[in-house]
């Protein structure tokens, strides 16, 4: 097929891209929920290995789609709002077995410097919208967990990693229990 004929199916490049981009989201919060879901509801921490996991492993085998989510920008692009629920997805999943466990009074906040009032404001509009009982802090542990996560991935799958450890099996896994052990999923 000519690249030209692409056109025939999306009107614009934005418009190819605003699918592929949902396309990837959609695939990878296929694999997050679908390993959170193979895990016992009240085992919490084999509910985050397993999400993190999963989110690990498809990127690993999907790094095109993962560069295209979670790589450089595109010059010129600017993702719709249609991306947003198919984006929302992977937190959602990392964030459900917090939640649970914060629920069930296994999971605490880890003990941190104080936040700004600007910060807890901000944190507590973002726990308004996913889950009201929890504390600021615990949202912005969550979203550290979140931002840790994705980078340890871009990381090793962008190479970063070669040369130190390489391959990062065993770093990825020590820190995810690290992250766990700290937030109370598993003792220390």
């Amino acid at each position: 097929m000519a690249s030209s004929a692409l056109y025939r199916y999306f009107p614009s490049r934005d418009e190819l891209l605003t699918a592929l981009i949902i396309e990837a989201y959609s695939a990878l919060g296929d694999a997050v929920e679908a390993a959170d879901a193979s895990v016992d509801r009240g085992a919490f921490a084999a509910r985050f290995f397993a999400v993190c996991r999963a989110a690990r492993g498809w990127a690993g085998a999907h790094p095109h789609e993962y560069a295209l989510i979670y790589g450089s920008p595109v010059p010129g692009y600017r993702a719709p709002p249609a991306t947003i629920d198919p984006a929302a997805r992977i937190p959602v999943a990392l964030f459900g077995p917090l939640l649970d466990g914060w629920r069930a009074g296994v999971v605490h906040t880890p003990e941190e410097a104080p936040l700004s009032a600007g910060l807890t404001a901000q944190l507590s509009e973002v726990a308004a919208a996913i889950a009201p009982d929890l504390p600021p802090a615990l949202v912005g542990a969550a979203i550290r967990l979140w931002i840790q996560l994705f980078g340890m991935i871009s990381f090793e799958l962008f190479g970063h990693l070669v040369g130190s450890v390489d391959p990062a099996d065993e770093f990825f896994e020590h820190e995810i229990a690290a992250v766990a052990g700290r937030l109370g999923l598993i003792e220390d």
